[in-house]
């Protein structure tokens, strides 16, 4: 034998030993292989920027030896140069050993690696800023290294430029500060900070659920800081465990959990030499949310106020001369208001914003009276985004779905005459970053069988270079697995109820040998997509290994999930669980036509949102699924927090039995196939509470399951080693129960 046919017998034998299926053959990616380095999704870069003068585009990019560990580069326009600005390992070394506070901003941003992993740019283009390891590193153009501009044992958090580049500012133990760059002089902008107060930081809510990451916001010119306090004493406090390998930590969570007080938020105006602070009127209701704030100009902030009950939204502007406030707009629903960052104020006051109100979120110009001029976006489809704005020039650029609800596409319209034509190519998904004038934009962009690609183009969409071309050729690692390589196929099918289209995405074995086994991944919940013409990372390279293996893999995005407009959404409001299941059960309908597909071996897996729905499809479709995996689920919405549960069910003290009908308890009793559950034993978003209730439910029923929960690890599962674990995990239990061994 050769010594490659001796190395993949042995693979074999140590696949087997973990009950999962071998093919003799060596282009089929294994688990191990989707963790390792260099990384099969390439080397293209993320955290793209364009300098605001449009000079560079600068990027984090992961390291050849640890995709996990990130360094800082700079693409020079002029030049066509690339280099490494900094390498992480220079500036430290050793364990970050991050605060309890940055652990949870991480988790609630869904950042995941160690180095440099986020950096900002001054508004003047000569300058960078970017925090490591829990301190704040400032670069200036020109000079040969970074220098060290705040180094303490705390750790610094929500680093960014004052608006001129004349400071650099940052939250440390729950207070706002300020460092001077030309003296290096540290103020504190507030100082009482501590235990239940907290300054210029987003509450747990505002993070995880209402995409608001900071608490503060620079005046044009400086000389203010709007800023927020956040009393979380009306918070109820949950104790829950962290377990870890070898030690158990109980902790004290301020967690809101649906029907339960939030925290209590004001927001202020604090003048930088005085230190004085003038409060802004928020509500004459204290039971509201804090949605958003920005700057108009140098004595005018807008800021939106959200009803508890998320049916209402106040677009307000207040002016700092006059201490008044004002009313631009309110936007209203018989379900919930869609939160978003589409709001552009020009010089004159008019601002763009944008609205669901005819059914799609399409983008309005309003008067600086909040008065409205004209729609500038119609049709049955959703704008994702606005890139950029140059209203002397009559162009607005923005991303959305307008050819097609899966894939991102690049527009540029012309305000005048209401033109739109997309300026990106058909067939990718793109995710563009413009320069603050809107005359070029760097260019992310893949499809579910290219990995990213970084390019930058002109604002007529032509292309400019590569910044990353990240060619699938004999040097890309993903090559040696071309010729065992499923590319997917896209359909749509009909709702039983014959009402609406629904877009599948479809994996089918090459080699097709009578009928196959069935894992449809899930998600289903809302503001979120899985059917995207889009590269899908370690999730998509794990379905190829599912493919390999003789899997047919299937998803569907149901009724409830994100960018086919409100009317899409809508049918789970006070109703989570039902409409999902039912378009779940419709796609395997559709597969049972399917000659290659055994209708009596079909599993299903999803996590968090997901694993609610695996839960829910096992118990209320169990004729339809004979297996499932569920990841870190929901089991009782009444245990999930305000802004998210109350948003699509409801306050549960006004509609109790809404959220006894959407929780899995009901329907427990109906299991009929196998089921696996896993959770993170550290888990702070869905608590692990969620998954050890239903064990004990399921036990007292004295249904037969499987469980796998993973110490000290968050909602996430993160860590390659554990990632390993866990797709082996899930491999090996739909090979056993859907008999694909």
């Amino acid at each position: 034998m050769t010594k490659n046919v001796l190395k993949l017998i042995s693979s074999c034998f140590i696949a087997l030993s973990f009950q999962s299926s071998c093919v003799l053959a060596n282009d089929n990616i294994s688990i191990e292989r989707i963790f390792q380095s260099p990384s099969l999704s390439g080397s293209a870069p993320s955290k793209l920027k364009v300098s605001p003068d449009g000079k560079r585009v600068t990027f984090i990019k992961g390291k050849a030896s640890d995709f996990d560990r990130y360094d800082l580069w700079e693409y020079h326009v002029e030049s066509g140069k690339t280099r490494i600005l900094f390498d992480a390992d220079e500036l430290h070394k050793g364990d970050e050993q991050l605060s309890d506070e940055e652990k949870a901003r991480r988790e609630r941003m869904r950042i995941y690696g160690s180095g440099i992993l986020d950096y900002a740019w001054s508004a003047q283009s000569d300058a960078l800023v970017f925090p490591l390891a829990g301190d704040v590193y400032y670069y200036k153009l020109g000079t040969s290294k970074a220098i060290k501009l705040v180094e303490t044992e705390a750790f610094e958090t929500d680093v960014r430029f004052s608006p001129k580049g004349n400071f650099v500012s940052y939250i440390r133990d729950q207070n706002v500060y300020v460092t001077e760059i030309a003296t290096g002089t540290e103020t504190a902008i507030t100082t009482e900070g501590k235990g239940n107060i907290k300054f210029g930081m987003a509450e747990f809510v505002a993070q995880e659920e209402m995409s608001r990451m900071t608490g503060y916001w620079w005046s044009p010119d400086e000389k203010n800081i709007a800023l927020t306090k956040v009393d979380e004493s009306p918070v109820d406090i949950i104790t829950r465990s962290e377990i870890y390998a070898d030690s158990i930590k109980m902790v004290e969570q301020k967690y809101p959990k649906a029907g339960t007080p939030n925290v209590h938020i004001e927001l202020a105006i604090v003048n930088l030499k005085t230190k004085q602070k003038k409060w802004i009127p928020l509500s004459a209701n204290k039971d509201i949310y804090l949605a958003r704030a920005k700057w108009i100009n140098d004595t005018k902030l807008s800021y939106q106020v959200q009803s508890r009950d998320q049916k209402r939204l106040h677009l307000i502007a207040y002016d700092l001369i006059s201490d008044t406030a004002a009313v631009l707009l309110t936007e209203e629903s018989n379900t919930w208001i869609n939160l978003h960052d589409d709001l552009y104020f020009a010089d004159n006051g008019q601002f763009i914003w944008a609205s669901e109100k005819d059914g799609y979120k399409h983008l309005y110009l309003h008067d600086a009276d909040g008065k409205q001029r004209t729609q500038l976006t119609k049709g049955k489809w959703v704008v994702d985004t606005i890139s950029a704005v140059d209203l002397n020039r009559g162009l607005i650029f923005f991303s959305g779905r307008k050819d097609t609800p899966i894939e991102r596409h690049v527009y540029r319209l012309e305000t005048n005459n209401g033109n739109i034509k997309r300026i990106s190519e058909r067939g990718y998904y793109h995710l563009p970053t413009f320069s603050k004038d809107g005359s070029v934009y760097v260019n992310t962009s893949s499809n579910i069988n290219t990995p990213s690609q970084v390019a930058l183009y002109n604002n007529k969409g032509e292309h400019i270079t590569w910044l990353n071309e990240n060619k699938l050729d004999v040097n890309h690692p993903l090559n040696a697995y071309s010729s065992s390589w499923v590319k997917p196929s896209f359909g749509t099918i009909m709702t039983d109820d014959k009402t609406t289209e629904l877009h599948y995405r479809l994996y089918a074995p090459k080699k097709r040998h009578g009928k196959h086994p069935v894992i449809v991944y899930v998600y289903g919940g809302p503001h979120a997509q899985v059917v995207t013409n889009r590269w899908a990372g370690n999730r998509g390279l794990l379905f190829q290994h599912w493919v390999n293996k003789g899997y047919v893999v299937f998803s569907i995005d149901n009724r409830g999930s994100n960018y086919r407009g409100k009317a899409f959404e809508d049918p789970i409001y006070h109703a989570m669980g039902d409409i999902e299941v039912t378009d779940q059960v419709a796609g395997v309908k559709f597969l049972r036509t399917l000659d290659y597909v055994d209708a009596k071996r079909i599993g299903v897996y999803g996590h968090s949102y997901g694993g609610y729905m695996a839960l829910m499809s096992m118990f209320k479709a169990g004729d339809y699924f004979a297996a499932g995996v569920s990841g870190a689920p929901v089991t009782d919405w009444r245990l999930y927090d305000t802004h998210y549960t109350e948003r699509y069910m409801g306050n549960p003290t006004l509609v109790d039995d809404k959220y006894t009908a959407s929780s899995v308890f009901p329907y427990a009793e109906n299991l009929k196939g196998d089921l696996l559950i896993y959770h993170g034993m550290a888990d702070d978003n869905v608590l692990f509470t969620h998954s050890t209730k239903l064990y004990k439910h399921l036990q007292d029923l004295a249904l037969p399951f499987q469980t796998m929960d993973y110490p000290g690890k968050k909602h996430s599962i993160r860590g390659k080693q554990t990632g390993i674990h866990l797709y082996n995990t899930v491999t090996n239990f739909f090979d056993l129960h859907l008999d694909n061994r």
